[in-house]
C-alpha cells in the first residue's frame, strides 16, 4: 500500500499531459505558481477520496442488503440493465445478501459504477449527479487531449524531426502527428473496451509507468548538474522496461505470469513503480558518471533554471 501510494503521487509528478500544461504560460514564476494550485487541489482530491469510498460502501450496504428485490430504488434497475450490478438469488427468498463471503453474497457489483452510481444511491439532487457527470467528462477530455498532444508531438517533433529524418517538411511532420495521434485513440479504445483491472488499478499502473520513467530524469535534470543525456536515457528505458515486464507479467499473465504469492517482495504491479523508479535512478547515476559531463553551457542552463525569475 506504502509502495501504491508512493507511485501515485511521484507518477503525479511526471505525468507528461501535466507536464506540457507549463508551455502555456508565459514566465517561469508563473509556471511555479500555477503548480502550487495544481498541489492544493491535487491533495485536496487525494485526501478525500478515501473518504468518499469509505461512504459509498457503508451507503450501499445499507441500502441494498438484507432489502427485498422488489423493492430496490430505480437506480439499481438502471444499472442492472448495462450488465455492471447482478443480483444471483441463491436461496430463492427475494432478498439480497449482500455480504463477503462469496458463496453467499447474491450481489455482484462492478466497482467502476460506484463513482457515477454514488450520488444516485445517496438520492442526491438531479443538478448534483449531472455536475458529477459533467465534471467526469471534462476530466476525461482535458487528459486525453493532453496525452494526444504529448503522444502526437513526441513521435513527430522529438523521433521523427530530431532523430530519424531531419530534413522533414512540415507538412510531414503535421501526417506523422495525425497519425500517431490516431493509433494511440485506437489503443486507448481498445484498453477501455478491455481494462486489464478496474479502473482505480489502471490509473495506479499508468502512474507507476510515469513514475519509472519520466520522475527520476526531470528530477536529476533541474537539481543534479552532472546528470547528461546517456544518464537520462538509460535509466528511463531500464525504469520502463522493468514496470512493464511486471505489470505485463502479473496482469496479463505473459512470461510465465504468476499470482500474488510470487511478486517481488510482495509488491503489487500497481504499486512496482515505485520499485522501477528507485532502479531508474541507480543506473541513471551509475551511467551519468561513468560517461562524459555535460557542457558547461548545459550546467548553467540547470543553475538558471532554478531562479524564480
Amino acid at each position: 500500500m506504502f509502495f501504491i501510494t508512493a507511485a501515485l503521487m511521484i507518477g503525479t509528478a511526471g505525468l507528461p499531459h501535466v507536464i506540457v500544461r507549463f508551455f502555456t504560460v508565459k514566465k517561469v514564476s508563473d509556471a511555479r505558481k500555477s503548480a502550487g494550485w495544481a498541489l492544493l487541489f491535487i491533495a485536496i482530491l487525494y485526501t478525500t477520496a478515501p473518504a468518499i469510498a469509505v461512504f459509498a460502501r457503508t451507503n450501499l450496504i445499507e441500502t441494498v442488503s438484507e432489502k427485498k428485490y422488489d423493492e430496490m430504488p430505480g437506480w439499481f434497475d438502471n444499472w442492472e440493465k448495462t450488465g455492471l450490478l447482478k443480483f444471483d438469488d441463491k436461496n430463492n427468498d427475494g432478498i439480497i445478501q449482500y455480504v463477503a463471503d462469496p458463496q453467499i453474497n447474491e450481489l455482484t457489483i462492478d466497482r467502476d459504477i460506484m463513482v457515477m452510481a454514488n450520488p444516485e444511491i445517496a438520492e442526491l439532487p438531479n443538478w448534483v449527479i449531472a455536475l458529477l457527470a459533467a465534471g467526469a467528462l471534462a476530466a476525461a477530455l482535458s487528459t486525453a487531449a493532453g496525452l494526444l498532444l504529448v503522444i502526437s508531438s513526441s513521435v513527430s517533433h522529438d523521433l521523427i524531426k530530431k532523430i530519424i529524418k531531419p530534413d522533414v517538411s512540415e507538412k510531414g511532420e503535421l501526417i506523422a502527428a495525425r497519425i500517431s495521434a490516431f493509433f494511440a485513440v485506437i489503443m486507448a479504445g481498445y484498453f477501455g473496451i478491455n481494462p486489464p483491472g478496474f479502473v482505480a488499478a489502471v490509473v495506479a499502473l499508468a502512474f507507476g509507468l510515469a513514475a519509472a520513467s519520466f520522475f527520476p530524469a526531470i528530477v536529476m535534470g533541474i537539481f543534479y548538474k552532472r546528470m547528461n543525456k546517456e544518464g537520462a536515457i538509460s535509466g528511463m528505458v531500464t525504469g520502463l522496461l522493468l514496470m512493464l515486464f511486471y505489470m505485463t507479467k502479473f496482469k496479463f499473465g505473459w512470461f510465465g505470469g504468476g499470482d500474488e504469492s510470487d511478486w517481488w517482495l510482495g509488491i503489487s504491479p500497481e504499486g512496482f513503480g515505485t520499485l522501477a523508479m528507485l532502479v531508474n535512478f541507480i543506473v541513471s547515476l551509475t551511467v551519468c558518471h561513468l560517461t562524459k559531463e555535460p557542457s558547461k553551457e548545459i550546467q548553467e542552463l540547470v543553475e538558471k533554471i532554478r531562479i524564480p525569475e
